[in-house]
């Protein structure tokens, strides 16, 4: 039996060792989350999301990780606390990991190979670069906030830009159609 997403091993933002595997069979959208980014404020759109469509099978994963510019300078305990107090936040937080990189997390490689590709990239990429920043090259994370889309079945089915927002229409879609699929 090959190894899956589910196997792979993470650790719950109060240090527990875990996997994905108690989310088998739901919908999952995994993002990677940063407490002082200009898009942190997404964490109030995928709580909306989260809210609105966890009943019907969505999870929320957010893992936290300070790869771009020191976003994420905060432990576990500080970004469970900002989280929570500045955002409400209810979905399942991970304990900080890197996304890109030569200590790159196991999940984030998997999830990378699995869909190389983020859907709007374009966009964010050339404001990177109007910054003065030199964006990583696909299949790398872009950004804090990029967001791949998990099947029932634990299949990468689409990943997308970090300056897609949680109530954007084609993201919107594609959860709803994953949501759709029965196990």
């Amino acid at each position: 039996m090959s190894t899956t997403l589910y196997d792979i091993s993470v650790n719950a933002i109060n240090g527990a060792a875990t996997t994905l595997r108690p989310f088998e069979g739901k919908v999952l959208l995994v993002v990677n989350v940063a407490s002082k980014c200009g898009l942190t404020p997404q964490y109030e759109g995928l709580e909306t999301l989260y809210e609105g469509k966890r009943e019907r099978g969505l999870e929320v994963l957010a893992f936290p990780a300070n790869n771009f510019k020191g976003q994420e300078p905060g432990t576990d305990e500080e970004i469970q606390s900002f989280c929570s107090v500045s955002y409400g936040v209810k979905f399942p937080l991970f304990s900080k990991i890197s996304v890109v990189g030569e200590d790159q997390h196991p999940l984030y490689r998997a999830l990378t190979q699995a869909q190389p590709q983020a859907i709007g990239d374009g966009p964010f990429r050339e404001r990177l670069k109007g910054y003065g920043i030199e964006p990583n090259s696909a299949p790398d994370v872009l950004w804090n906030f990029e967001k791949f889309l998990v099947s029932r079945e634990g299949k990468v089915v689409a990943r997308f830009a970090p300056n897609v927002a949680a109530d954007d229409a084609a993201l919107v879609a594609a959860i709803d159609s994953e949501l759709a699929k029965a196990c």
